[in-house]
């Protein structure tokens, strides 16, 4: 009895010493396991946050343009809208008219109580009226001149437009200065016959700035596109009466196209005007395209709002305040010609923006995913 509880006993340590062996290894694989977890995560956070100041990117970028919303000069009732809805026109083409037997009217009767006017000091003023329309034209078209010469500067000054387009704006300006300047001064030379009493008569003056008036509201009952865009949510209805100022359909710039993405504060601690980016747009699947950081908005609207003078205080509940995002403003390399038909105004980009430099492995990394991105954007 007695050996049997000592080989008993034996067997009991034999076991007990060959499953301890086997504990040990489990614990240290399990904790090989979590070392090597911790490892990865470790490494992804440290990528995530040298990705977000080397390379931040968005997927929440957006196709801004200029939007105008076209209003009348006058008052009036539409005979005629010469655009369908989404249609491309080109800059001084007509959109919409306004009946202009009024503002004829308005013309005709200017017109008689100049010459009224100039009976009264017993002159002749058929020649004057008819210098005064020819003076009316030419600052009507010097204006719109100067308005798209402005605008097409400003273009070539961030390389959206062509050095010969600034050029032959500025050609345009010139000639149109010249046509007023040629135009006044057959006005002049009008009123010089006058003599000295029609000249400086303070009722002929009066009456020649009534007829002016009258003129410029006829030149502005027919409405034209301010430069090549696209006009797009037009309502507008022959017999439909519009009042002035009032907003008639909707324009979109055609020569002024740019992205906003808006990117959290630590991302934009390396980010400067002129950093190359990548840009992927959803209507362009699997093309990316290159464009540069145009500028950084210097400030947003935090939402604070004020009673009484005094600002309100924003009560929260969160754990985490959520982080501020600030604009920032970029445009396409090769300026408008290089845009790409399909994208529309609103739409959506993923960007990448390469602070500093594409030449690390970083930015790499972040070019890799963005072509992975690109294929996969065929299906969603």
């Amino acid at each position: 009895m007695d050996q049997d509880s000592e080989k008993l006993s034996e067997t009991e340590k034999s076991i007990n010493s060959n499953a301890a062996p086997v504990k040990t290894q489990d614990t240290n694989s399990a904790m090989r396991i979590s070392v090597l977890v911790f490892s990865l995560l470790l490494l992804l956070v440290m990528l995530y946050a040298l990705t977000d100041r080397i390379a931040p990117s968005s997927s929440r970028g957006i196709v801004s343009a200029h939007i105008v919303q076209i209003a009348p000069r006058v008052a009036g009732e539409i005979i005629k809208v010469h655009v369908a809805d989404d249609a491309v026109v080109e800059a001084g083409s007509a959109l919409f008219s306004l009946n202009p037997y009024p503002f004829e009217l308005a013309v005709r009767q200017a017109e008689a109580n100049f010459k009224s006017t100039l009976q009264s000091i017993d002159a002749s003023g058929a020649a004057i009226v008819a210098a005064q329309a020819l003076v009316t034209q030419a600052r009507v078209a010097r204006d719109n001149a100067r308005t798209e010469a402005d605008r097409t500067l400003r273009l070539a000054q961030r390389g959206l437009v062509s050095r010969a387009q600034a050029d032959t704006a500025k050609a345009s300006v010139d000639d149109a200065n010249a046509r007023l300047l040629s135009a006044e001064a057959n006005l002049d030379s009008a009123r010089v016959e006058l003599g000295s009493v029609g000249r400086d008569n303070p009722v002929i003056a009066a009456a020649a700035v009534q007829l002016e008036r009258a003129q410029y509201d006829l030149s502005s009952a027919t409405v034209t596109a301010p430069h090549r865009g696209v006009v797009t949510n037009v309502l507008l209805s022959t017999g439909q009466y519009i009042t002035a100022g009032s907003p008639s359909l909707t324009f979109i710039d055609a020569e002024a196209a740019w992205i906003t993405v808006d990117l959290r504060e630590n991302q934009l601690q390396l980010v400067n005007a002129g950093d190359v980016v990548h840009l992927l747009f959803d209507a362009v699947p699997g093309e990316i395209f290159t464009g540069k950081v145009q500028s950084i908005a210097w400030g947003i609207d935090p939402g604070r709002s004020m009673q009484g003078g005094l600002v309100v205080n924003q009560q929260s509940n969160r754990w985490f305040e959520p982080a501020r995002h600030i604009p920032v403003r970029i445009e396409l390399d090769g300026g408008m010609a290089a845009w790409p038909r399909a994208v529309r105004a609103g739409g959506k980009v993923h960007v990448v923006v390469f602070a500093g430099s594409e030449d690390n492995p970083i930015s790499w990394l972040a070019n890799g995913l963005q072509r992975a991105r690109s294929i996969t954007s065929f299906l969603h």
